[in-house]
């Protein structure tokens, strides 16, 4: 996809965010999703090979249907197709929903409305936040918005300059089945891995430029872009993901904070890893600096994309 595209993409999410009025590619996928699980485990297949089928059925017909509604905008006129193309991308971005959600969790906090907060939090995160302190909120709050700023900003964008639309959704359709049937646990541990393993996969790269891109803002942030480099290369591969570490350590290290520690996921109690230095106190203004460090990183990020696409032959 050109630049400029690209550019239009970015700029109406960042105007208009995920309109709740319109329907969005990503909950008709879901849908698929829900039906072709429910489809092959009525079939009595091993669970292993049905997730590999569900996978790529996904896939193929996320990839299929955007490619067949791309080209028949195109067919009733090249601007149509354009604008078609614009929308599609536009879809795949999720800028300003990350900013609008947690800011509302921020602004509850800082309301000293710790319930709600904890409330609001629980619609973005799928750990307990029933017993969070204001500190674990922040934390789980910072901790999402880093992770995310990769899988729902950094990597859209990656794949949208690439591939176009078309890749740029079927890496969405590849996120969503990772969030709904990748999971560890005795109703997807065989039925997900196909998807989880695809979606590490997709995740190598978007997610390490992501953290070397947390680097490049906390520089001109006036962060601890020092910091920030060192505790990405010291703590990254020490989550039980291969990506996550790198945009949350790099995120930890900017800000001198530490995130990680005892979480509760489906009751079950869970020790993270620490990543980072508590090297400043975890308040409302460690937030708002990881959200100038969401927003110039991804305008970097389209600034490098953009150079790297013009480079090529």
């Amino acid at each position: 996809m050109s630049f400029l595209l690209a550019s239009a993409a970015l700029g109406l999410d960042l105007l208009l965010g995920d309109p709740r009025s319109l329907p969005h590619p990503v909950v008709q996928i879901g849908r698929l999703i829900r039906l072709l699980e429910e489809r092959l485990r009525a079939s009595g297949l091993p669970l292993r090979p049905a997730g590999a089928l569900l996978c790529a059925g996904t896939l193929l017909a996320t990839g299929l249907c955007t490619a067949a509604l791309l080209g028949l905008a195109g067919a009733v006129a090249p601007f149509l197709g354009a604008l078609a193309a614009v929308i599609a991308g536009w879809s795949c971005l999720a800028l300003r929903g990350l900013h609008r959600e947690s800011a509302e969790v921020a602004r509850l906090l800082d309301a000293g409305d710790l319930p709600g907060a904890r409330a609001q939090l629980a619609m973005l995160v799928s750990r307990d936040c029933s017993e969070l302190d204001e500190e674990g909120v922040l934390r789980a709050l910072i901790e999402t918005l880093s992770e995310n700023s990769s899988d729902g900003v950094i990597a859209p964008l990656f794949y949208l300059m690439l591939g176009g639309p078309v890749a740029a959704m079927v890496y969405k359709a590849a996120s969503t089945l990772d969030s709904m049937v990748g999971y560890k646990n005795e109703r997807y541990l065989e039925l997900g891995r196909a998807s989880a393993r695809l979606d590490d996969l997709l995740n190598l790269i978007p997610a390490r430029l992501t953290g070397l891109l947390f680097v490049a803002a906390a520089y001109l942030l006036k962060l601890d872009a020092k910091g920030a480099w060192r505790t990405m290369l010291r703590d990254a591969a020490k989550t039980s993901s291969p990506n996550a570490g790198y945009p949350e350590s790099a995120a930890a290290g900017a800000l001198g904070i530490r995130l990680g520690g005892a979480c509760v996921y489906f009751g079950k109690r869970v020790e993270k890893p620490a990543l980072g230095d508590a090297t400043n106190p975890l308040t409302l203004a460690s937030y708002r600096d990881m959200i100038r460090l969401l927003y110039l990183g991804t305008f970097l990020a389209l600034a490098v994309l953009g150079l790297l696409q013009g480079a090529m032959p």
